[in-house]
């Protein structure tokens, strides 16, 4: 069994194949400092490694933030060496490319660095109150931790720009509506029940399978797409050769349950 290392600003809990990270700083309305940062790509490292955790939600504190955005003061105070160092950027990437599926559970406002990382999820599920927003050009800056990048690719271009350059907010109904968000439940108290059930669909699943399907889509989203066809057809090899597939297929024809192992 994995363990987890104490966290100042993360909280995290394991239980059936599920791993929830919360980030708890609701004084500040979970603001992102550099330690939160490092903090949630340490997690991800570990999780990465903890075969008991295929699925994983991560979620705000205190009811009215997801993130509402970098802490400013940490913002005022880098250098630009120390921004060029993209500590926000590795984090994202890492919870983009982890080999589990990752379901950003939204209650409340997803700003700037929150926003971004709501993107880097595979999932979004978000309650009626959010709201969402790349903020960063109102403090003379830019989105720098994979904003320019993801939302073009999740909403398309035109719409992306949009917000980017006007620093507008759009509420949860508006974000379903351009695809930032999968799914909107009502309230708060709908909100996890509902990320744990979907969650639970993925955990039944083949965990390679699931793996490679994740892995397979991100690649051909970042290459041509006849890379993506080579990429495909190299990954369905490697799920013909485990249990799974052979559970799979066996189940299927005795018309039962599959029980898959991970192998």
């Amino acid at each position: 069994m994995m363990a987890y290392e104490n966290y100042e600003h993360l909280l995290f809990e394991k239980k059936d194949n599920l791993g929830i990270i919360t980030v708890n700083r609701p004084e500040v309305r979970n603001a992102l400092n550099t330690k939160c940062w490092i903090e949630l790509r340490t997690i991800f490292e570990e999780i990465k490694l903890d075969n008991e955790v295929r699925v994983v939600i991560i979620t705000g504190a205190g009811g009215k933030a997801f993130v509402a955005g970098a802490d400013i003061g940490m913002l005022q105070a880098k250098t630009p060496i120390e921004q060029l160092m993209a500590t926000g950027t590795d984090t994202l990437n890492a919870i983009e490319w982890s080999p589990k599926v990752v379901i950003a559970a939204i209650d409340g406002v997803a700003f700037g660095g929150g926003c971004e990382l709501a993107m880097a999820a595979d999932i979004r599920v978000a309650t009626k109150k959010s709201k969402f927003g790349q903020l960063e050009i109102n403090l003379g800056i830019i989105p720098s931790a994979g904003g320019t990048q993801r939302l073009p690719r999740l909403i398309g271009l035109a719409k992306a720009k949009e917000l980017i350059v006007t620093g507008d907010v759009i509420d949860a109904e508006e974000a379903l509506r351009l695809g930032l968000v999968n799914h909107m439940v009502e309230n708060s108290e709908d909100l996890l029940p509902f990320c744990k059930n979907l969650a639970a669909r993925i955990i039944n699943k083949s965990p390679i399978a699931v793996q490679l399907a994740k892995t397979s889509v991100n690649f051909g989203m970042n290459t041509d797409i006849y890379s993506g066809f080579h990429f495909e057809r190299l990954a369905q090899g490697f799920a013909f050769t485990t249990e799974d597939k052979m559970e799979g297929t066996t189940a299927f024809l005795e018309k039962r349950p599959a029980v898959f192992k991970g192998k």
